[in-house]
Order: structure tokens, then sequence, then C-alpha cells
């Protein structure tokens, strides 16, 4: 599947640096895990942040935030976010650090 390759690159200005981050070309789009841990994903025309199960509500209040379906189920502590509301580099920061210190804090993967 083809991915945002602009946002791809503004991912991983942010990441730039940070250890234990590689990344993935899979089948949905770049997927950039910490630890062996998924964090977030680049699809053709969203993000995909894993903010985790406490966090959802709150993320989900964000502007163009969605909870991410996939194959039907509502996954839960992951959230899609529409590529419309990342203009700003400022909140996708905020999307990506939050989604980074998730995967950081859980066990490696």
């Amino acid at each position: 599947m083809a991915y945002d390759e602009r946002l791809a690159g503004r991912v991983r200005e942010r990441i730039a640096g940070h250890r234990g981050v590689t990344e993935r070309v899979e089948v949905t789009g770049l997927a950039f895990y910490h630890d062996g841990n998924l964090a977030v994903s680049v699809l053709a025309d969203a993000l995909v942040v894993r903010v985790g199960p406490t966090e959802a509500d709150a993320a989900l209040a964000r502007p163009g935030a969605a909870p991410f379906v996939d194959e039907g189920h509502t996954m839960r502590g992951w959230i899609m976010v529409d590529v419309d509301a990342l203009v700003d580099d400022v909140v996708l920061y905020d999307w990506v650090d939050e989604a980074h210190a998730y995967a950081a804090s859980l066990p490696e993967g």
C-alpha cells in the first residue's frame, strides 16, 4: 500500500536520534517501532498513533482524531489522525511524541 512520503519524512525528522527506533514498510503503510513496539504508522491519508487505552478518550477529542478500526475491530488505544489535521508540525510532533512515549513504556517487543 502506498503511504504519504512527505508525512513519513516529517515523522522521521521528529524521531531522528531517538534510540531504539526502527521503521518498516508494511502492507498498510510505513511503520515506526520503538524497541520492537509499534508506535506510529503512516498511511496514504492518515497517521495511526498508539497512545494506550488510558489516553484514548482524551486523544479522540483532538481535531482530526478518530478510532482506529482494523478489519472491523476498533483497536483500543490506537488513534487514526486525518492528514489534514497534521499540517502544523507542532500538532504532528505532539502525536508522534505521545505515541513514542507510550511505546517506550512497554516491555521490549
